[in-house]
């Protein structure tokens, strides 16, 4: 069947989507407004589907059906794309944008030091961080808006691919004057009395709650918060303890004040992160070398930006 669309097209479609006005696109691509709107419409033509609903306070909003022309849009500019990248491959150099999203709560300690050694090495890739939930991640992953996710092992659907990468088991934060500040490990009994000032986000609540469920405790919780540094600052002073799997290097909070963190005693289920990818037939060169990337900064149990056990 002979395509009567362009790959331009495509791109310009996608710009309206990402960006739900004709205009931010036209601004974000730097190409004239009706130029989109024409590319927009030869789309709905061609393929006798109603893209967007255009609200004139609102903008655009897509349909049902352009939600899904959008995925497959993106997924062909990307394989497009990929043919500039095995040109590079069959040249011995990677180039090209890559974009990662990565879990909110591990992206502030892990992704610095991955951009700056993937980008040290492949010097040609253009490499972005998106930050999002869990939730979030996976839908950019379903959308094509990321080429790859850095999270935990939490619910992941058929379509998506999860490569552990390494375990971090969970920990006792406390503040650093702390009566148990000095153990080695601390039972949960031992905090049975002291309030439990939890992570509050999906997955990760019900990670928490499965620990205390083990052990047939109650889960007494103080506050709640969905920001790793504001339970950090909260336990900082005083007001309850938390338990965590991160391990940041620095013990000290924004305010200034010191933690200590302390392995939770029992064989309790470790938080994995890794990298999960959209199954697909072909996965582009510069995807692969971030994967190995990922291999090989995470090897030996080793976390960036966070301290060993």
């Amino acid at each position: 069947m002979l395509m009567r669309y362009t790959l331009k097209q495509l791109e310009y479609f996608v710009a309206a989507a990402e960006c739900g006005s004709i205009k931010l696109a036209a601004d974000k691509i730097r190409i004239s407004a009706p130029s989109i709107s024409t590319a927009i419409a030869h789309l709905e033509e061609e393929f006798g589907v109603q893209l967007f609903v255009r609200r004139h306070a609102q903008g655009l909003s897509l349909t049902r059906a352009g939600k899904q022309l959008a995925r497959e849009a993106r997924l062909s500019i990307r394989q497009a794309m990929s043919l500039y990248n095995i040109a590079d491959e069959l040249a011995s150099e990677i180039s090209g944008q890559l974009v990662i999203g990565c879990m909110v709560t591990l992206a502030p300690m892990i992704a610095p030091e991955i951009v700056r050694t993937f980008s040290k090495k492949h010097s040609r890739v253009e490499l972005a961080i998106i930050e999002g939930s869990h939730e979030q991640l996976l839908e950019q992953l379903n959308c094509v808006s990321v080429d790859a996710a850095l999270s935990y092992d939490l619910q992941f659907p058929d379509e998506v691919s999860f490569e552990p990468l390494v375990s971090l088991p969970p920990q006792v934060l406390l503040p650093a004057q702390h009566k148990l500040a000095r153990e080695s490990a601390i039972r949960l009994k031992q905090l049975n009395t002291e309030p439990l000032i939890l992570l509050d986000l999906p997955y990760s609540r019900q990670y928490f709650a499965s620990i205390f469920q083990k052990e047939g405790l109650p889960m007494s919780v103080a506050v709640r918060s969905g920001s790793q540094e504001m339970i950090r600052s909260m336990v900082a002073n005083g007001l309850g303890y938390t338990i965590t799997n991160v391990r940041p290097k620095t013990r000290t909070t924004l305010d200034g004040r010191k933690l200590v963190s302390i392995p939770l005693e029992g064989r309790h289920q470790p938080m994995k992160i890794g990298l999960a990818t959209l199954h697909t037939r072909y996965q582009p060169g510069i995807l692969n070398a971030f994967q190995q990337h990922c291999r090989d900064i995470f090897a030996g149990d080793n976390v960036p930006g966070m301290r060993k056990l």
